[in-house]
């Protein structure tokens, strides 16, 4: 056969292998939907905070929650991500304020809060962004600011590029920025190292679009308002008991866990309680709503288990109770937290309250056994109404398909270099592939290079150690 058509033969035969062996779900650009941002910020700021100069501590807001020694963890990753390019944006959602040196009269020189962080990479560069409000060290002034550039990123030795969801950084330095420097009310200059920070998100492909739907589509059957007065559609209360009760029980001391049944549902930082039935009253504010879900806590010289949630709210006043059991005894319907109850509002078919100061009873005191004194600050309480079966309830933190891989301690040096982007697996079929590339290119004489894949590495680039200040 002569060489010409022998070719001919070989590139055609070529196409068709690459059409029938290659993935035929190629990266394509697409939306980030959930995933988690692990920060410390700075470990020093945090225990100069809460050491015996400052007397302060923090609060955690919008579902942020706390893992490990030092680390704050931010929640429902949003924006998109471009394989072809490796451009990546995610905004993240919670966050955690700061005080400190408390005045007489109870006002905080030291108050600052940092939520919402945003990544941005490309081209190799990356920077975080933040919401700030801060007082200035000096004069005292607050200032509000929107997605300041607060630190650049050390991603130039990632490739960020064929990437496929979910996604994963661990441990990426972080350098405060001129900008950030003076969203940080003057305690830190430009160019000071603060904790690195990991990541995740999932990435989901664009869709094709939808076929248009008929002129002749009916709205569901379903999507009826209760008949019965003062009724509604579906309710759920969000409580995370205690913070630093959920650290002892997991930590070092406890050495426990928790374990949620019935429906309870673990939004990261809080406790979801749902399928609540009851009676609501919009024009008068009131509520009484029993849920469903437990949560038992268990560990060292620790069995409390939390159940039959009910709420009840009146006056501007809310009571959160629950059947509890210690010891293998039960005491039902016991107030466990008051909680202020004015914000309780109404919009469209949605009735919500969210993240309202509690405090603990004394029934909740002899609960935990004395652990904290009636009047103890405990988490806030958040509750949603679905007046009819149209009205969808606020959704819970979403920390993503895949935990990233453990961080290094926020006070410790990071790990060598920074992980790379997730890639996109191999398809099983490669070695195939490449067998029979290799065979087709020899039937044609070897005139042509293929390129199979390269990837690039990151480069080892230790990060300098955060030393405390």
């Amino acid at each position: 056969m002569p060489a010409r058509p022998v070719r001919a033969f070989a590139v055609a035969l070529l196409a068709a292998l690459l059409g029938a062996l290659l993935p035929a779900t190629a990266a394509q650009a697409g939306t980030v939907q959930g995933g988690r941002l692990d920060w410390g910020i700075k470990s020093s700021f945090q225990s100069y905070v809460t050491g015996p100069v400052a007397k302060g501590g923090f609060k955690l807001k919008s579902g942020a929650a706390t893992v490990g020694g030092s680390l704050f963890r931010f929640h429902s990753a949003a924006g998109s991500y471009d394989p072809d390019s490796g451009t990546f944006e995610a905004s993240y959602s919670g966050g955690v304020t700061f005080q400190g040196h408390q005045k007489p009269d109870g006002v905080h020189e030291l108050d600052m809060t940092i939520s919402r962080p945003t990544v941005k990479i490309s081209g190799g560069k990356g920077t975080l962004y933040v919401d700030v409000s801060s007082k200035a060290k000096d004069s005292g002034a607050v200032t509000d600011q929107s997605q300041v550039a607060f630190a650049a990123l050390g991603v130039g030795g990632i490739n960020m590029k064929g990437g496929a969801g979910p996604l994963s950084l661990t441990n990426i330095p972080a350098t405060l920025t001129t900008e950030g420097a003076t969203a940080f009310a003057g305690y830190y200059g430009a160019g000071t190292q603060l904790d690195p920070i990991s990541l995740s998100a999932d990435v989901k492909a664009a869709a094709a679009a939808a076929p248009a739907q008929s002129a002749t589509a009916q709205p569901s059957a379903t999507a009826q308002t209760p008949q019965a007065a003062g009724a509604f559609a579906d309710a759920a209360v969000d409580w995370g008991v205690r913070r630093t009760f959920r650290e002892y029980v997991t930590g070092s001391i406890g050495q426990g866990k928790w374990v949620l049944a019935e429906g309870a549902q673990d939004g990261g930082a809080l406790f979801r309680f749902p399928q609540g039935k009851g009676s609501f009253d919009g024009a008068k504010g009131t509520l009484d709503a029993a849920f469903a879900g437990t949560v038992q806590f268990t560990g060292a010289h620790l069995d409390l288990t939390l159940g039959k949630m009910g709420v009840k709210v009146e006056n501007g006043k809310g009571v959160l109770s629950a059947d509890v059991t210690t010891g293998g005894a039960t005491k039902n319907a016991v107030p466990l937290v008051e909680f202020d109850a004015k914000g309780l509002k109404t919009e469209g078919k949605l009735a919500t309250l969210t993240e309202a100061p509690a405090t603990l009873t004394e029934g909740g005191s002899q609960a935990f056994n004395s652990m904290y004194k009636a009047g103890t600050e405990m988490d806030p309480v958040s509750l949603a109404v679905a007046l009819d079966s149209t009205a969808q309830l606020p959704a819970l933190p979403d920390l993503g398909s895949t935990a990233p891989p453990p961080p290094a301690s926020a006070s410790a040096s990071p790990s060598a270099e920074p992980a790379p982007a997730a890639q996109a697996a191999e398809p099983s079929n490669t070695g195939l592939f490449v067998a029979l590339a290799v065979a087709v290119l020899a039937l044609a004489g070897g005139g042509t290079f293929l390129v199979v894949r390269k990837r690039r590495t990151a480069a080892a680039s230790p990060a300098p150690a955060d030393a405390p200040q």
